[in-house]
């Protein structure tokens, strides 16, 4: 059957109660591809400190981190079953893990945008028109993304292009009650968080646990860009909550240990399992470094899932996108039947 266009698959949802909407990494790259996709980031990044680290990713095949991650503490998991006195190599391939996360998150830093205007008014104006189907209509927004393209997509109001889009932005964070006049604004809560439309599954740049808060920086409070304060935050050894675990199993551990992903798990868990809403994924390959996310929709009650698939869907990639995402549907329990449509993410037109 040909894709849906966007705007049908819209149309079509207008029956449920709410809709929803997950990105994956294409949200990104369809605005910067020369920065975020994993070949950029890869090109960019300086393994300077540790380049043994750089064969990992020739001997793999590949240039995504997470892949490189995964490979180097599952290898380090079952090297001591054969090699009995390897204590050595699997604390350095442990390291080597923990280094690659660092390069990660200094590479997206070093490499993002410095400020907003360096993307065009007409990019944000056709997000904002993009994330209205669901922020303006009661829905939420949950994404696996660590950049701040989503954020300020939602802090870029103004009204260059028609009548405004009022989006839904509350995220969870607020001012500190025993400092409210901070240079940043920190999470409420499990209570506050009842009330946010917007969730960082797996953290994001401009995220700080400070150890006993979640920090979020901001441009408003201190007038400093917030990519410079994130990169004076890495230079300082302080990193960003961040969820770059090489499996779902390792990157679900550290979501339930962190109060905040948590309760966006719960949030996004609450919502697959309501039977009048339905859920569009837009930029997600659902891999199975995910499942933890991707088995709570196999195990929801929502109707209808959108899925968007980019470029020929007959295509080896598309094919397994879609594949996994009718599996989802075959596992689902028989009285919470799931239907799985795709659509064409070109037609959604995120970025203009």
């Amino acid at each position: 059957m040909p894709l849906m266009t966007f705007e049908t698959a819209i149309g079509d949802s207008a029956t449920f109660a709410k809709r929803h909407l997950l990105l994956g990494n294409g949200f990104s790259i369809a605005c910067r591809a020369d920065i975020f996709h994993y070949g950029s980031l890869f090109a960019q990044a300086d393994f300077s400190g540790c380049p043994e680290v750089e064969s990992v990713f020739t001997l793999l095949g590949t240039q995504d981190f997470e892949a490189a991650i995964r490979a180097l503490e599952n290898a380090s998991l079952i090297l001591p079953a054969y090699v009995p006195d390897g204590t050595s190599a699997v604390a350095k391939m442990e390291a080597h893990a923990a280094a690659l996360k660092e390069i990660l998150i200094q590479t997206i830093a070093g490499n993002h945008p410095a400020v907003p205007p360096e993307i065009d008014d007409a990019k944000f104006w056709a997000c904002r028109t993009f994330l209205s189907h669901f922020l303006a209509t009661g829905g939420q927004v949950f994404t696996l993304n660590y950049d701040l393209l989503l954020y300020w997509t939602l802090m870029h109001d103004d009204n260059p292009f028609g009548d405004a889009i009022n989006l839904a932005k509350n995220d969870g964070f607020g001012n500190d009650e025993d400092d409210p006049n901070a240079e940043y604004v920190v999470w409420q809560g499990e209570v506050g968080a009842h009330d946010a439309r917007v969730q960082f599954l797996h953290g994001a740049l401009h995220l700080f646990d400070s150890g006993s808060e979640l920090k979020k920086y901001t441009w408003v409070r201190k007038g400093v860009p917030l990519v410079e304060q994130a990169r004076e935050a890495i230079n300082g050894n302080a990193y960003p909550l961040f969820v770059a675990e090489g499996t779902s199993a390792q990157k679900k551990a550290k979501v339930r240990h962190n109060a905040y992903l948590y309760q966006g798990f719960k949030q996004f868990t609450a919502n697959v399992k309501t039977a009048s809403h339905c859920f569009f994924i837009f930029g997600h390959p659902l891999a199975a470094n995910d499942d933890h996310i991707l088995n709570r929709i196999a195990r929801g009650k929502f109707r209808k899932l959108y899925v968007g698939i980019y470029g020929e869907p007959a295509s080896a990639d598309n094919q397994r996108i879609m594949n996994r995402a009718n599996k989802l549907a075959v596992q689902r329990n028989e009285k919470s039947p799931l239907d799985v449509v795709f659509y064409d993410a070109a037609t959604a037109h995120v970025w203009g």
